[in-house]
């Protein structure tokens, strides 16, 4: 089975930040495929903007060694590296000032989809959403997509929304989380609502925990002092984990339309809990082998800041009253896992006198490094000698089902993919980034107590002790990270 491709209308993609690392490891690589493929036809453009003083060639060239280092090497070719990079130009601008903005509105076209793609920091965000509306270049059909982080609180997520709204209308705002461009993320819609096997189990009636995982082997070197002042809890947590946590929850939208998904996951955000300190562990990486601690990575020997964290989240509705979802995302771990498991409820009786009673069913939904969906489900033992019961894995890795996945497709590709299709299905809404924000601030603000500090934890293990404790007073275990 080979996914199809669908083209897209011809665009003027103007990408701020175009010289910086995201643009140069992301998202001009995964432009590059999408021209590969034919995505996008020769008509459209894409035009870097920078402060960087340099002409188009310049540009360019670096565009083509970015796509040469990052691309998938089987597939970087230099006859579509030259092919891709004449739809190029670029323009050196003053985010803040004058300089630039009248040669960029030189290049824009009446007849052509344009997005906006700010990758640039965030404090940057007003000042170009107000610079593209008064010099006219973006029209009332344009698209503007900004990078997290959405705020580093309830006050500065409001403010950034409203410097972009003032601007823009919410349909033309695209928040992007690349998790959610995952295939896997998206197949967890597909599983839930496109089959009836699962769906009328969904429920703390069948479902006894959720565990949500994004695990993360290499620690913060090189952006310490950045990471320092958000931490576990603002850098994964209030978005990543959160987006895994309402697709999982939500309930089933009317439609599959960009509201009618946004409306559910809403939801599920204003019925969490408040989490208490008591169910939540922090922790700090360990030195190992001369390779520091993480405060020696943060550059702050006092840090108070979590490498680390794990939680128990309370869904106050209907469908998930008593039934936890527990959270854990950490940097220094055993290995680079993302993952949901669902673990079903234990049969609530043994017939099979004289073996062990079956345990639950559980569903794992990977999302990297090996993308694919297990379930873990109870058999006889194959041989001779009574009735003794097993565990058996029904497994669907992509890469082994579908010839496309054999590929794999990066979050990024899709994502500016639906942007010029104006999907914003997958994007976040202005009211959910802060309904995020909302719960995240009183957890955040209940650290300030000395008694919870985060905890040190070995490098290449899974966390602190703490976080084993919140499965183990509730009878639980988390699964083991990796293989």
């Amino acid at each position: 089975m080979v996914s199809r491709v669908i083209p897209v209308q011809s665009f003027d993609l103007v990408l701020f930040g175009a010289t910086g690392d995201l643009a140069r490891r992301k998202i001009l690589p995964s432009l590059f495929h999408r021209f590969q493929l034919g995505q996008f036809c020769d008509s459209s453009r894409i035009i870097g903007a920078s402060r960087s003083e340099m002409d188009a060639d310049s540009f360019r060239e670096l565009v083509a060694d970015a796509v040469r280092e990052f691309g998938q090497k089987d597939e970087v070719n230099d006859k579509d590296i030259t092919a891709f990079v004449a739809q190029l130009d670029y323009v050196a601008i003053d985010a803040k000032g004058d300089q630039g903005w009248e040669e960029l509105g030189k290049h824009m076209r009446p007849d052509k989809v344009r997005a906006f793609y700010l990758s640039v920091a965030p404090s940057l965000f007003g000042d170009i959403a107000t610079r593209l509306r008064s010099t006219g270049i973006a029209t009332d059909d344009s698209r503007i997509v900004v990078e997290k982080p959405f705020g580093h609180d309830l006050a500065s997520a409001q403010a950034l929304n409203q410097a972009l709204r003032a601007n823009f209308e919410e349909s033309q705002i695209y928040r992007i989380d690349h998790y959610l461009g995952k295939e896997t993320v998206q197949n967890l819609m597909a599983l839930r609502f496109a089959n009836s096997l699962f769906e009328p189990l969904w429920n703390s009636s069948h479902i006894d925990h959720v565990q949500i995982t994004v695990a993360e082997s290499i620690g913060v070197e090189g952006r310490g002092e950045y990471y320092d002042r958000s931490g576990a809890m603002r850098d994964m947590v209030q978005n990543h984990l959160m987006q895994l946590l309402c697709l999982t929850a939500m309930e089933p939208p009317g439609k599959f339309t960009p509201d009618a998904v946004r409306n559910e996951k809403v939801k599920v955000i204003e019925a969490l809990e408040p989490v208490e300190n008591s169910d939540i562990a922090r922790g700090q990486y360990r030195a190992q082998n001369n390779t520091g601690s993480y405060r020696d990575h943060a550059g702050d020997p006092n840090s108070q800041t979590e490498s680390f964290i794990a939680m128990k989240v309370q869904v106050a509705n209907w469908r998930w009253a008593g039934t936890p979802f527990y959270l854990r995302t950490g940097k220094r771990l055993r290995e680079r896992v993302s993952e949901i498991a669902v673990f079903f409820r234990d049969p609530p009786h043994n017939i099979f006198q004289g073996s062990d009673p079956a345990k639950g069913n559980v569903l794992v939904i990977r999302l990297q490094p090996d993308e694919g969906i297990t379930l873990h489900t109870t058999i006889k033992d194959p041989g001779p000698g009574g009735m003794r019961l097993t565990e058996a894995a029904l497994d669907m890795t992509f890469a082994d089902s579908l010839a496309e996945a054999e590929r794999p497709q990066d979050a990024y590709e899709r994502l500016i993919m639906d942007v010029i299709r104006g999907n914003q299905t997958l994007f976040m809404r202005g009211d959910e980034v802060e309904a995020a924000w909302a719960w995240a601030d009183p957890i955040i603000s209940g650290w300030d107590d000395p008694r919870h500090a985060p905890q040190p934890y070995d490098t290449g293990g899974s966390g602190p002790e703490d976080s084993l404790l919140l499965l183990h007073r509730d009878g639980r275990r988390w699964r083991r990270i990796g293989n």
